[in-house]
């Protein structure tokens, strides 16, 4: 099997979206556990993307944005573009693609775990700080030199954006957000995680799961309501 030759250009960790950092990173984390690359179904199972069409969207992009390469119609046959013929990761990794090498601990940083939070009906979220999770800088982007806490993940309402019970929510700490964005809200003392759409006098916040209605949150009803931060990241144990 051939190997990609050296690119002229660096890749920009920049263009990439949440779920490409989070596909990337777990064939990365899969050649270096396991010394060969994750099929398509080990990749989708991991992320919770159901479909194979799903997961080569995301593979196809990052081809396209120059992070790995493929044989169209092989199993295992993804390669970080980074990666050296004895499968070990080049001397400019860093450089090139910065956070990716997970035995760097400059790359990494300890995030605050200050609690859970209900991915369903809102529940407290402990304002004390619990523990710490430590992840790639590189995975939360321009995030980790800015204010970043960690919550659990309680409930199965944001299950339609890959968010599931158990996993790390990784969140920037700020007061306002864009519609759309997924946000960590306190609604009356209880905190959740939902899509936060402003609408004229009320606030939607919106489930990813079918079965689930959004919560409302009407001027008219008084109801003390703050964002505490933007979603960034989402990290899941295996």
């Amino acid at each position: 099997m051939s190997h990609p030759e050296a690119m002229t250009t660096s890749p920009d960790p920049s263009t990439l979206t949440e779920r490409q950092k989070l596909v990337l990173l777990f064939i990365e984390g899969h050649i270096r556990q396991h010394g060969f690359p994750p099929t398509i179904r080990e990749i989708g199972r991991h992320l919770g993307i159901k479909s194979t069409n799903g997961v080569n969207d995301h593979l196809n992009a990052l081809q396209k944005k120059g992070f790995l390469t493929r044989e169209e119609g092989k199993s295992r046959t993804l390669q970080l573009t980074v990666v050296d013929d004895d499968g070990s990761a080049n001397d400019d990794l860093d450089e090139r693609h910065p956070g990716l090498r997970a035995n760097d601990d400059d790359d990494f940083v300890d995030v605050p775990l200050l609690g859970r939070v209900a991915a369903g009906v809102p529940i407290l979220a402990a304002e004390t700080r619990a523990d710490t999770v430590r992840v790639s800088s590189f995975f939360l982007g321009g995030a980790a030199k800015q204010k970043v806490f960690a919550l659990t993940v309680v409930g199965d309402s944001m299950i339609e954006d890959g968010i599931f019970e158990g996993d790390y929510l990784f969140v920037k700490k700020q007061p306002v957000a864009r519609p759309g964005e997924i946000v960590v809200a306190m609604i009356d003392g209880e905190a959740t995680v939902k899509r936060y759409f402003p609408e004229g006098d009320r606030i939607r916040f919106q489930p990813a799961n079918a079965r689930l209605s959004p919560i409302f949150v009407d001027k008219a009803d008084f109801r003390q309501t703050d964002i505490l931060g933007v979603v960034v990241g989402v990290y899941r144990k295996m």
